[in-house]
């Protein structure tokens, strides 16, 4: 298996729904990251791109048809290269990262754009069609934005074809979680948000987004964090999906427009083109890490949470907690099934220090808390570093180093030794050097 390297990602500022980004088009915002995240890099021949993934959730307006491929031919991409939209609803961007880091790892290509969009302002209604040439009756139609669409009648004969609100309802009545602990772990996801813009976290991977029009007008902010809100405020909004519920539009996840991409390269590829990766991908640990939830209970599984899977998916934290459009009450409930420290202190997320050039979020918490990211994009802000440090600079991936014993096989060492990126590799250490070391 070959190294992956992650070399830079990017993003648009997220839009609240009929917010700033409601006038530009989903293909337009993937078209924006995609080109912008090249031009950071002029020495890199757009020629050597050998996919493009992006993620996203919805594909019923603008961004139907493969918006992928449309958007790397509007961010002026050879035609030659090809294009791959996935959909694993509010995981959809970060499952086009891990193909992506996957396909790289094979050896299937060596340079890749991952990423995700969408645009759920933008998102039609739908109008089946009449299933005879001169039909009676009411028609109905759905919105594409959020919820089922043409459910299938056995479908809803098994299980409740419930929305995310709902769901997470259930949620909170099933596990006894409170209203007050959902209001405060919203109201510390807009403080963090805040006190990280402040500080310049996010200043490195946001672009700037220009809406067109009379007076167009320059987006350069997060429109979800709030800095006017309070305990106070969040406590007197009424509950959005259940009579007598605590779920409020206030503690649940918001609709946004937003788009990301990442540029991930193999050891080789990076050293060739003189790129300085931010981290490289690790795969170890990541082997079970997926798993599905029983309709209309959106949670972190029981099963997931046994003591053996706990350990094998701890050094996975930034992946497994990843929740599909979790309230305030689904992140707490993964806190509490994974046992992890603190979970009712005020520092539920921990952050972990890598190397000493590379500060990383341990998200532990959903990437996408109340009011933050859209369903299907940005969410690759959960796999790449926060930011390097100021103090130590950027280095090209290094190759195999002379010292500690490689966790693999002899023949996959012999075979990987000039590509390895591992610093605990010593596949092409001299014999006489290892019976010395003995």
């Amino acid at each position: 298996m070959k190294p992956v390297y992650l070399v830079d990602g990017v993003r648009t500022p997220i839009g609240s729904f009929g917010g700033s980004l409601a006038h530009v088009r989903a293909d337009d915002l993937a078209a924006h990251v995609i080109a912008k995240l090249l031009d950071r890099h002029p020495g890199l021949d757009r020629e050597r791109i050998s996919d493009v993934m992006l993620g996203c959730a919805n594909q019923a307006g603008e961004d139907n048809r493969n918006v992928a491929r449309m958007a790397l031919l509007l961010a002026g991409l050879p035609e030659h290269v090809p294009g791959v939209t996935v959909n694993r609803l509010c995981a959809s961007g970060l499952e086009a990262a891990v193909q992506a880091a996957r396909a790289i790892r094979l050896g299937d290509m060596e340079l890749c754009i991952a990423g995700g969009v969408e645009s759920m302002t933008r998102a039609p209604w739908a109008l089946m069609k009449p299933g005879e040439g001169f039909s009676s009756g009411s028609l109905q139609s759905y919105d594409t934005a959020l919820g089922w669409r043409f459910p299938n009648p056995r479908m809803a004969q098994r299980f409740p074809l419930e929305s995310m609100g709902e769901t997470a309802e259930n949620v909170a009545a099933k596990y006894r979680i409170a209203r007050e602990k959902q209001d405060e772990f919203a109201l510390r996801s807009h403080q963090r948000a805040l006190s990280a813009r402040e500080a310049g976290r996010y200043r490195a991977e946001l672009l700037p987004v220009t809406v067109p029009g009379k007076q167009p007008a320059t987006i350069d902010l997060d429109e979800g964090p709030r800095a006017d809100t309070s305990l106070e405020k969040l406590a007197k909004l009424k509950p959005a999906f259940r009579e007598g519920g605590s779920v409020t539009a206030g503690n649940s996840s918001g609709l946004n427009d937003g788009a990301a991409a990442i540029l991930f390269a193999s050891a080789r590829k990076a050293a060739e083109l003189g790129l300085a990766p931010l981290a490289r991908i690790v795969r170890r640990r990541f082997r079970r890490a997926r798993h599905a939830d029983p309709p209309g209970a959106l949670r972190g599984s029981r099963r997931e949470a046994t003591p053996e899977r706990r350990e094998r998916q701890r050094g996975a934290g930034v992946l497994l907690p990843h929740r599909a459009d979790a309230s305030a009450n689904q992140a707490l409930q993964i806190l509490r099934l994974h046992r992890v420290p603190g979970e009712e202190s005020d520092h539920p997320c921990r952050t972990l220090r890598v190397h000493q050039r590379l500060q990383v979020d341990l998200v532990l918490a959903p990437r996408h808390p109340p009011n933050s990211d859209p369903a299907g994009s940005p969410r690759q802000r959960s796999v790449r570093p926060t930011r390097r440090s100021p103090t130590r600079p950027a280095r090209r991936p290094r190759r195999a180093w002379r010292g500690r014993t490689c966790r693999r096989a002899p023949s996959a060492r012999a075979r990987d030794a000039r590509e390895c990126g591992l610093r605990s590799c010593r596949a092409d250490v001299p014999r006489r050097w290892r019976r010395r070391r003995r």
